[in-house]
C-alpha cells in the first residue's frame, strides 16, 4: 500500500491534537496530527530555535456583548492563541520577531449550524493583527474538513481536504457540541495541499 502524504510525513512519532489541546515540542521525527470542521488550529513555530506546536480550539456562537466582541468563547480562543505562543517562546528563543504562524480550518461543513467557521476565522485574524503577527500560510474557510499535519521541527504544514463522508463525522461531533452548548476545556497545562 502506498502512502499519499509526503516522505517527511511518513515517518516518525505522531500525536494526535484534540479540540481544547495545545503541544509543543523541538522533536525532529514528531508530526502534530489534527482534523478540523469549523474549528481553528494555529501551528506556530520558532525559526531560529526550531521549535513549534499546535492547539486546536472551537469558539461558540457570537455574544452581543458590546465590550467583547465574540463573548466568553473568544476568552477562551484568545487563553489557546496566548497559551501556544507563550509555550514556544518560553521553549525557544523568547522573541516574537522569530515566530511563525500558520492557521488552518474554519470550515462551514454543515448547513444546520451557523457559520461558526468564518467566525472562527475572523476572530484568530484579527487576534494576530492585534498582537502585531502576520501570517506565514493558511488554509481556511471552504465547505469541507481537513486533516492537518505539523512538523514543530521544521514547520512543515501538510493539508489533506476530506470527503463528504468523514465531513459529516466531523460535522455530526460538532452538532452534537453546540447542543450541548459545551467547548472544550481549557487545558490545564510550507503548507502542502492536494
Amino acid at each position: 500500500m502506498t502512502s499519499s502524504l509526503p516522505p517527511e510525513f511518513d515517518r516518525g512519532v505522531v500525536t494526535t491534537v484534540h479540540q481544547g489541546d495545545c503541544h509543543v515540542s523541538a522533536a525532529a521525527d514528531l508530526t502534530y496530527s489534527t482534523v478540523l470542521g469549523s474549528c481553528i488550529s494555529a501551528c506556530v513555530r520558532d525559526r531560529v530555535a526550531l521549535v513549534g506546536g499546535m492547539n486546536h480550539f472551537l469558539l461558540a456562537e457570537q455574544s452581543g456583548a458590546a465590550r467583547d466582541r465574540y463573548g466568553a468563547s473568544a476568552r477562551y480562543g484568545a487563553f489557546a492563541m496566548e497559551q501556544l505562543i507563550n509555550k514556544v517562546l518560553s521553549l525557544g528563543s523568547g522573541k516574537k520577531a522569530n515566530l511563525e504562524i500558520k492557521v488552518f480550518g474554519g470550515g462551514k461543513i454543515n448547513s444546520a449550524l451557523d457559520d461558526v467557521g468564518a467566525k472562527n476565522i475572523d476572530f484568530v485574524r484579527q487576534f494576530l493583527h492585534d498582537e502585531g503577527y502576520v501570517l506565514a500560510g493558511q488554509d481556511v474557510g471552504g465547505t469541507y474538513a481537513r486533516r492537518v499535519l505539523f512538523k514543530p521541527h521544521s514547520g512543515r504544514a501538510f493539508v489533506k481536504r476530506l470527503d463528504s463522508d468523514m465531513g459529516a463525522n466531523v460535522a455530526r461531533e460538532e452538532i452534537a457540541i453546540a447542543k450541548r452548548r459545551v467547548v472544550a476545556r481549557p487545558p490545564v497545562d510550507d503548507i502542502e495541499l492536494f
